[in-house]
């Protein structure tokens, strides 16, 4: 593109009044043409290792600009899924669109939501397999300089500001299978206009797993609007790829419940899912039923309509919130982010699975729960114990006979488990989190003088509904979140507890599946629940 200021002024002028009519009309009415006759936003991607790919967007007319920002960034992920982030302000098309490809093929682009830290609408779609071939180097037209897909395998994707400084989430900076992590003072945080100018360096202090962390920049008060943050070797000119956008830290109350300290102790859940609507009525009513004040969903890319889950929770009155988090196979950085985002606003976090239920034996004669029963197996100093994590085991269920979901609900329908204990989980102390953010899924690294308490499962258990009727369990293997598990389908630690025994690396149904992992029959929580939670004819309170 020719720059501006060889223009003649007169044309300069007429190319200005022209971008502001489009612009004008596109956030008046947007339409959406055919594909033949419409106006066409064509752009072209790279794959990584060798491949490329043509991808266009079809029937959106897209805003003209002046400046050399990229409208479009793209991401490929694993198993041949691209993300599309559109620009800053572009509306929501309100018709279905598609990713249009050389060789003909179409694959709709699915609308994925917003990411919450940028403001940027997000598109999925998946390039099929035909179209999956070596072709001549693309671009985006219209950019400059030319945009190419984004690699996975290296990227900052997202970053937080906090009171004490910004944190930083990145990818394949950190060898995560070798446990290396990048020294901290090796590497600086860069902080970027959209047009790739360098606005000022910060030292990073931190460096652990994909978590970094860096003081805020001395910026003029105009200056913070829409920059990017990256990381940089200190001896390297380039900072690696970036979609994470900087926002300056303002304190705000929590949109729900805000910073109140009146009550003596204040418990949140925090979980990650993907395409987990129809369990989630059920781990939510149980868990506020028995004081989980505050329920943090943070979306890994859900297709199963989870909106209309989340409302429905909220027309019921629970205190439910969603973090758009489509970056795939990032669970501990993702809980790294829930920590840091809610240590002003929550005491104690739960770190579990919507398959996952906190129980005790001592409530089994309840008539009904109160908000008292999670703050019973918690400190209630914790400071003046240096309690900072309380670790609960966890009871595997199988399948218990059953082939397809249970309608009442999963501590309903599966009611035997293996007689052996399978790990713990954890519900955290905010205040005494690591300052590296460290975690294993579940567990996380504390802070000089916090120690971590476990209880006996005669006190507390986490019923773990982890081998389900296997058209539910299949879905685990499509994409698994932790990127410190090996994917099931990748033929490496056979004999992990990660593994499900006797099952491969194939998504196929073991002989007898519906029998297995049933050791001990165990209708505690089942007889429990339909105490708390029983309707007429059978129905539970959640379905």
């Amino acid at each position: 593109m020719m720059k501006l200021h060889r223009l003649p002024a007169l044309l300069f002028v007429l190319i200005v009044s022209t971008i502001l009519i489009v612009s004008i009309n596109l956030r008046r009415s947007f339409s959406f043409p055919g594909a033949v006759s419409g106006p066409v936003t064509d752009f072209s991607i790279p794959l990584p290792r060798r491949h490329t790919q043509s991808l266009a967007l079809l029937d959106h007319p897209l805003p003209l600009r002046l400046h050399s920002q990229p409208s479009i960034d793209a991401v490929l992920f694993p198993d041949w899924e691209t993300l599309i982030l559109l620009p800053l302000g572009f509306p929501p098309p309100s018709t279905p669109l598609s990713c249009h490809f050389p060789n003909g093929v179409i694959s709709p682009a699915v609308l994925s939501g917003v990411i919450p830290s940028s403001g940027r609408q997000t598109l999925r779609c998946s390039i099929p397999p035909s179209a999956r071939r070596r072709l001549s180097p693309p671009q985006i037209p219209g950019t400059a300089p030319p945009s190419e897909l984004l690699r996975w395998n290296k990227l900052v994707y997202e970053s937080i500001s906090i009171p004490d400084d910004v944190i930083v989430f990145a990818k394949g900076i950190n060898n995560r299978r070798q446990g290396v992590n990048l020294p901290a003072t090796e590497l600086r945080c860069v902080f970027l206009s959209i047009d790739g100018a360098v606005i000022a360096f910060t030292p990073v202090t931190s460096s652990v797993q994909e978590v970094f962390r860096c003081p805020h920049p001395n910026l003029n008060p105009s200056s913070g609007d829409a920059l990017r943050v990256s990381l940089q070797r200190n001896r390297d000119p380039r900072a690696f790829p970036s979609l994470a956008t900087f926002k300056p830290f303002s304190r705000g109350p929590h949109p729900s419940a805000a910073q109140d300290k009146t009550r003596p102790l204040l418990v949140c859940a925090c979980t990650m899912v993907r395409d987990v609507s129809k369990f989630l009525g059920e781990w939510v009513t149980y868990h506020s039923a028995i004081g989980v004040d505050r329920f943090i969903i943070y979306d890994n890319g859900s297709e199963d309509d989870l909106g209309s889950a989340i409302n429905r929770l909220l027309l019921e009155g629970h205190d439910v919130s969603t973090v758009l988090w489509p970056w795939a196979k990032t669970q501990e950085a993702g809980f790294s982010h829930c920590a840091a985002a809610h240590r002003d606003s929550c005491d104690w976090m739960a770190f579990i699975d919507v398959d996952e239920f906190l129980f005790s034996p001592a409530w089994a004669e309840s008539a009904r729960p109160n908000r008292t029963m999670v703050g019973s197996i918690l400190p209630t100093e914790p400071e003046s114990d240096r309690v900072g994590q309380v670790s609960v085991p966890c009871r595997d269920f199988g399948p218990s006979g059953r082939k397809e979901h249970p309608r009442n609900g999963v501590t309903q329908g599966y009611t035997c488990r293996a007689r052996a204990q399978e790990r713990h989980k954890s519900v955290v102390f905010l205040q005494a989190v690591a300052r590296s953010m460290v975690n294993v899924v579940h567990h996380f690294g504390l802070g000089e003088g916090w120690r971590t308490a476990s209880v006996g499962s005669k006190r507390a258990v986490v019923n773990h509904y982890k081998f389900q009727a296997w058209p539910e369990f299949r879905t685990k293997f499509r994409r698994r979140v932790s990127a410190y598990v090996a994917d099931w389908r990748n033929e490496i630690n056979m004999n992990s507890k990660d593994r499900t025994p006797g099952l491969g690396s194939e998504p196929v149904e073991p002989a007898g599946w519906e029998r297995r992992f049933c050791e001990v029959n165990d209708t505690r929580l089942t007889e429990l629940n339909r105490k708390w939670f029983g309707l007429d004819q059978g129905r539970m309170v959640w379905e």
